[in-house]
């Protein structure tokens, strides 16, 4: 994570214009309330401030980080359109990390129903945090030996510090929420088991684990490697020195940086059009760039071989007023690279729908909700990617407390 100086962001904060109709707010997916916290903070009630941040969004501390900030309040920023945009995040980064790191909370009303929350991701960890708050007797069940999810497993440690997630869950504990670590819900300890043994609803916030293959000739090699299996423990593989990241994604950017972070000497992200196209932000791109990984535009693998990938050039075309990218015939030429990731977005994998009955699905595997988050199963809910496929952290959030209030809604009507 960046160094955040506090006596630049306090210059920075002097900047906003706290307008009356903010944009950053309108432009952020949980509406965080920025020109109401900046006044709070240049007021000198920062205590107010983090307690605002934090039940507008539990997860503010994590999202100060990694949110797509360029596409959300930074990049509507008033101030922006003929000046430098004030960046907020950094502010909002600040507050919350040190709200998460010296609150303390407790459990004030005690309710005997329980629920389960499966999967502890930006999702569960919403939920379990304002369900907990409520009083309901929370346990979350992690197939991990720490909680996190994504945000510990698939985002590099340098981009943002465990420290935070160990803070959150000091603070769940404090809520009495209980987590069982290293436990997979389905070929097991199944969602009918769980319902069974009183639980009165069921989250479903496993996110998306399983890695989507380019489905091309070589994907099996044993230099070939997934970026999602990649990031959960970067430590464990030896990638050599030339490493090739397929993709342009977020993902695909943390894994080339992590690459180079771990030691590999050349590090170079293909994708198959150009930066225009790319899904990862600006800031994740130039940040990678910074770091010396290297960009080959308008490349399509055909081929992974032991001695790298065999990739065809491409370009785009117009064709009947729509662009269409199409293949260079007899372009195709050897990328040399000692490993090969893979980072061409995930899927869900289905070790709870295929052992639960009445659990809908759409074509890609996702779960289908209604506009409130039941599933087609009564009293099991989900929201986050494991409903609309991989989304940012913020959006994930907003949705979870959404999903938060139908359950409790859902609990209340039960009784």
């Amino acid at each position: 994570m960046k160094k955040i100086d506090i006596n630049l962001i306090r210059e920075d904060m002097d900047r906003c214009y706290l307008c009356k109709k903010p944009r950053c707010k309108a432009n952020c997916p949980i509406e965080t309330p920025i020109p109401n916290i900046i006044q709070l903070y240049k007021d000198g009630k920062i205590d107010e401030a983090a307690e605002i941040l934090f039940n507008n969004n539990p997860l503010s501390a994590v999202c100060g980080v990694i949110c797509p900030h360029e596409d959300q309040c930074l990049g509507n920023c008033i101030r922006g359109i003929k000046d430098e945009p004030v960046k907020f995040h950094e502010l909002e980064t600040y507050i919350s990390s040190e709200y998460l790191k010296n609150a303390r909370f407790e459990q004030v009303n005690k309710l005997n129903d329980k629920i389960a929350i499966i999967g502890s991701g930006p999702a569960g960890i919403t939920l379990a945090f304002i369900l907990a708050k409520k009083g309901y007797k929370i346990t979350m069940f992690e197939k991990n030996s720490q909680i996190g999810g994504v945000l510990r497993y698939g985002i590099p440690s340098f981009r943002l510090s465990g420290e935070i997630l160990d803070n959150i869950e000091e603070r769940l504990l404090e809520l009495n929420v209980k987590i069982r670590y290293n436990t997979l819900v389905g070929p097991v300890l199944t969602v009918d088991k769980l319902l069974e043994d009183g639980y009165k609803a069921i989250f479903i916030g496993t996110g998306v684990w399983n890695p989507k293959p380019l489905r091309i000739k070589g994907e099996s090699l044993g230099h070939v490697h997934y970026a999602i299996d990649y990031l959960k423990s970067p430590k464990s593989f030896r990638l050599g020195k030339k490493v090739v990241v397929i993709g342009a994604g977020n993902v695909a950017m943390d894994a080339a940086r992590t690459a180079k972070y771990y030691g590999a000497e050349e590090v170079i992200v293909a994708y198959r059009k150009d930066f225009a196209h790319m899904s990862a932000t600006k800031a994740e791109i130039n940040d990678a760039k910074e770091e010396g990984v290297k960009f080959e535009l308008f490349k399509a693998p055909v081929e992974i071989v032991d001695e790298g990938v065999v990739f065809i050039d491409t370009k785009m075309v117009e064709e009947d007023g729509k662009e269409k990218m199409v293949d260079i015939e007899g372009s195709e030429k050897l990328m040399e690279a000692d490993s090969v990731i893979i980072a061409v977005s995930q899927s869900p994998k289905n070790n709870i729908v295929s052992n639960t009955d009445n659990l809908e699905t759409n074509k890609q595997g996702l779960i289908v909700i209604d506009e409130i988050g039941h599933t087609t199963k009564r009293g099991v809910f989900a929201c986050g990617d494991v409903v609309t496929g991989a989304k940012t952290v913020v959006e994930a959030v907003a949705h979870g407390k959404k999903v938060a209030e139908a359950i409790d809604d859902f609990c209340k009507n039960e009784e």
